[in-house]
C-alpha cells in the first residue's frame, strides 16, 4: 500500500502494473477520515450526495455551492487519497468556458485533485478544454444518472454489439482527450472487460463487472446507510442504519426512565481542600495576602 499522497500518475500506474484501485464516495470529514485509516486509493465527492445527504429525489438539483462545502469537509479529512470533485449537472455541459470556471472553483475553493464530468464522445471537447486548463479529469459513461431520469431511463448499457461498441467509443474519445480514467457505470461484463484491455487509462466500475481496473461504491449504500432502494450491484457491508436506530431508540429510553445521564456522565463541585481554607490560614499567610 502507497503511504504518501495518492496523485494521478499513481493511478494510471497502477493500471500499468494491473493494482486494483480502490475507490468510494464520501460527503464528510469523518468518513474521509476513515477512508484514509483504511487505505482507499481514490475519493469521489459525489453529487450523489443530492440524495443521500440533502435527500433530493436525484442528483440533477446538487449546486456547485453545495459540492464545494462537502468537498471542503472532505479534503480536510483525508490528505493521503485522490479525491475528485463530481462536477454537478449544468456546471459544465453549456460551454467550455463553464467547465473551466467550476472545475478551477472545484480545485481552489474545495481542494480537489481532480474532476468528474459525464458523457464520452459528446464531452471529448469539454474534456479538452480542461486538460488545456490543467485540471485532470476523470470520465463517466454508460449510464449517466444526471441525465438519465430526464429520459425516464435507468438501462444497463452495452446489452448489444452496438451498445458495447458506442460505449468502446465513448471511452476511446475520453482517452484520446486527455482523461486519466473513466467510470463504467451499469455497464455489461462482457463490454467492460473489452473497454479495459483496449484502454491505457484506467476503468472504474460501478455495477460492471469484475474485469474493471478498479471498483467504485456509494459510501451509504455499502454501509447500509441509505433505505430507500439499493441497486443491484450494490454489496452491503454493514447495516448500520439498522444500528444506529436502536442506539436512538435506547438513548431515548434512557432519557425518558431517567437512566440518562448517570454518575459516569455527571460532574460535581469539588469538595473544599481543608488545607487551604481560609479559617486554617495562618495570621502571618493572611497578612502576606493584603500587603
Amino acid at each position: 500500500m502507497v503511504n504518501s499522497k495518492v496523485t494521478v500518475s499513481e493511478i494510471l500506474k497502477m493500471k500499468r502494473e494491473k493494482r486494483r484501485i480502490t475507490c468510494i464516495t464520501s460527503y464528510d470529514y469523518t468518513t474521509a477520515s476513515l477512508a484514509e485509516k483504511a487505505g482507499i486509493d481514490l475519493i469521489l465527492v459525489g453529487d450523489s450526495a443530492g440524495m443521500v445527504v440533502f435527500g433530493y429525489n436525484t442528483t440533477t438539483p446538487v449546486t456547485m455551492d453545495e459540492m464545494i462545502l462537502i468537498s471542503k469537509a472532505v479534503t480536510r479529512g483525508n490528505k493521503r487519497s485522490l479525491i475528485v470533485g463530481d462536477m454537478p449537472f449544468m456546471s459544465y455541459q453549456a460551454s467550455d468556458e463553464d467547465a473551466v470556471r467550476n472545475a478551477g472553483r472545484f480545485i481552489k475553493e474545495g481542494g480537489v485533485d481532480a474532476v468528474k464530468i459525464e458523457g464520452g464522445l459528446r464531452m471529448k471537447r469539454r474534456v479538452e478544454a480542461l486538460i488545456r486548463a490543467d485540471i485532470p479529469v476523470m470520465g463517466h459513461i454508460g449510464l449517466t444518472p444526471q441525465t438519465s431520469p430526464l429520459w425516464g431511463a435507468y438501462r444497463v448499457q452495452g446489452r448489444t454489439e452496438k451498445d458495447g461498441e458506442n460505449v468502446l467509443s465513448d471511452a476511446k474519445a475520453l482517452e484520446e482527450a486527455g482523461a486519466f480514467a473513466t467510470v463504467l457505470e451499469m455497464v455489461t461484463a462482457e463490454v467492460s472487460k473489452m473497454v479495459t484491455e483496449k484502454l491505457s487509462i484506467p476503468t472504474i466500475g460501478i455495477g460492471a463487472g469484475p474485469f474493471c481496473d478498479g471498483q467504485i461504491i456509494v459510501l451509504n449504500d455499502m454501509l447500509g446507510l441509505y433505505e430507500k432502494f439499493t441497486p443491484k450491484f450494490v454489496k452491503r457491508y454493514a447495516e448500520l442504519s439498522k444500528e444506529i436506530q436502536k442506539a436512538l431508540e435506547n438513548y431515548k429510553d434512557d432519557v425518558v426512565n431517567g437512566r440518562f445521564p448517570g454518575e459516569e456522565q455527571t460532574f460535581h463541585m469539588k469538595e473544599p481542600d481543608a488545607k487551604t481554607t481560609p479559617q486554617q490560614q495562618s495570621p502571618h499567610k493572611k497578612q502576606e495576602q493584603h500587603s
